[in-house]
């Protein structure tokens, strides 16, 4: 359950222009939450192995350090992660820099349609149980 309620706050979902689109793909930038869902992935039969990773970061930021940072804090297996994602915009403030600034882990599950599918039921079920009337 816990699992399933990170991805449907932090994960990308369908949308309706795409609605067959159902791709699981998990952002974020707590390695705690990273954890806790890469761990509901093992569970649900998915590896480290299978997964895809990328670091998704601001292209004035160390982008080698956040990598092998992730790669350490999270036990990645290296040739998984691929190429970063470097967000291109110049803020006039940005307080996310520094040392302790490691961007973002984007965890990709190839073939997770099944997995994706099974989450948004869980949702929908957990929802439809805590909701009042027919929302």
């Amino acid at each position: 359950m816990l699992g399933a309620a990170i991805y449907w706050c932090e994960g990308a979902k369908t949308k309706p222009w795409r609605p067959n689109d159902f791709k699981l793909t998990f952002t974020n930038s707590d390695p705690m939450f990273v954890d806790l869902f890469i761990r509901f992935l093992e569970l649900k039969g998915h590896t480290r192995e299978t997964l895809s990773y990328r670091v998704s970061i601001h292209e004035s930021a160390d982008v080698e350090a956040a990598q092998d940072w992730w790669i350490a804090r999270v036990g990645l297996p290296r040739d998984r992660l691929r190429r970063p994602s470097l967000k291109r915009h110049k803020p006039t403030t940005r307080h996310n820099t520094g040392t302790d600034y490691h961007g973002c882990l984007v965890v990709n599950v190839p073939k997770g349609t099944q997995t994706y599918l099974w989450i948004e039921g869980i949702m929908a079920g957990v929802a439809a149980a805590v909701l009042p009337g027919d929302r």
